[in-house]
């Protein structure tokens, strides 16, 4: 079965002084199959309503469409624009909500629809509620007490003669970020506002395409930086929900990785396991790979570059962040203010105690004991990782099959 996810449904409101308001409006929505993976390039069947009253109210506009998703899996249509089933869109009062709107997939393209999402929409199509003032008659005198005692009542023409005085429209461009949690879209400089649902969106599309999520989802993007080594890093592991607020905070341990591999879903701790190498750099499973022999690696030949900076093959951090370097990870150790786990967890990072995956039977070690972190560095055929317990801390190397943390370093 493939799941629709919905970004966002977005509302057209073009409306000028000679023309009326289009009688349509945009939707997206990205379509992701059962393991999370895109689907990509592919007509789908949607059937879209306007529900009135309730998410399961009367539907007073019904139309289908066969959108084809591009190659980030996206599909864009516009509601009103489609093979009418019922009911006339341009004669929807949108004055007489709430609304909602209910789509139905169907990810072959035909009529069978499995997949069903209904949301509320929060704002309704005002440029076509105002369609119903096109003509008035009689002076009207408009009194804004509130706008009247504002410092906006107070500007002059002259006053917006000088907002662009330099004649250069190019240093009036900002760049856009949405936050990993908060739903909020921020300003370069300074300024935000609240889009629902954006957060969730924003975090998932920054990781690589692909990228299968355990049960918690899209790890969230949060920054925190050391002070001493100037470093800048997630705050938390990979897959964990939030950052540490203790060495054995469960929320905060995060998935298990064997070196070198994609988020495929071999990192999620319930991971099934199989016994049979990958002679691919990504295995087309979910399991975790058992390697008991020499060189205990899931691939099979080797490959020494797959997590290799920002565009490593597998690197399964977000945009603009990697797997940290050995001596990275070293430098973190000489700030820390115990080399134990009590000085992980003191550090700016708040390193906690994951444990690790054995490479020979489906086992999880020292849960809430040891943290293990790797590294991007490669030691032979071995590759090196932090290490870290109650009296001891330091980096080491051993086989790529283990199952250990990550923690990504912005590049």
């Amino acid at each position: 079965m493939k799941r629709i996810f919905t970004i966002g449904a977005v509302i057209l409101m073009n409306v000028c002084v000679f023309a009326q308001a289009p009688q349509k409006m945009s939707y997206q929505a990205v379509i992701r199959n059962s393991s999370n993976t895109l689907v990509i390039n592919t007509q789908v069947g949607m059937q879209i309503s306007i529900l009135q009253g309730a998410a399961n109210g009367t539907a007073v506009y019904i139309e289908t469409q066969t959108p084809t998703s591009n190659t980030n899996g996206l599909v864009s249509l516009e509601v009103g624009a489609g093979t009418v089933v019922s009911g006339t869109f341009a004669s929807i009062n949108w004055a007489n909500g709430p609304y909602f709107i209910k789509t139905e997939t169907d990810p072959t393209g035909g009529t069978n629809y499995t997949i069903t999402g209904t949301s509320q929409m929060l704002s309704v199509p005002y440029a076509l509620h105002a369609k119903t003032a096109e003509t008035l008659t009689g002076n009207i005198t408009e009194i804004d007490p509130i706008f009247g005692a504002s410092i906006a009542a107070g500007i002059t023409a002259a006053d917006t003669s000088q907002w662009n005085i330099d004649n250069d429209p190019t240093n009036e461009i900002q760049q856009l970020s949405g936050s990993a949690i908060g739903d909020t879209l921020y300003l370069q400089n300074g300024g935000f506002v609240i889009i629902p649902g954006i957060s969730a969106a924003n975090v998932s599309f920054q990781y690589p395409a692909g990228s299968v999520f355990c049960a918690t989802g899209a790890t969230a993007i949060v920054n925190v930086t050391n002070p001493i080594t100037g470093s800048i890093w997630m705050d938390r592991n990979l897959g964990a929900t939030q950052a540490a607020t203790s060495s054995t905070d469960t929320n905060s341990y995060g998935d298990l990785y064997q070196w070198g591999r994609r988020s495929d879903g071999h990192q999620c701790r319930t991971s099934p396991t199989v016994n049979t190498l990958s002679s691919i750099d990504q295995p087309t499973n979910a399991n975790f790979i058992l390697a008991p022999n020499s060189p205990r690696d899931w691939r099979s030949p080797q490959n020494d570059n797959l997590w290799q900076g920002v565009n490593g093959v597998n690197n399964p951090c977000p945009s603009g962040y990697r797997l940290p370097t050995e001596a990275e990870l070293e430098a973190e150790l000489l700030s820390w203010s115990s080399n134990n786990s009590a000085g992980a967890f003191a550090s700016p990072l708040k390193l906690p105690t994951p444990g690790y995956r054995y490479n020979v039977s489906d086992s999880l070690l020292d849960v809430g004991s040891y943290g293990v972190y790797w590294s991007s560095t490669v030691a032979g055929t071995l590759s090196r990782y932090l290490i870290f317990y109650s009296s001891f801390a330091n980096t080491f190397y051993y086989f790529r099959a283990y199952g250990n943390s990550v923690r990504c370093i912005k590049d």
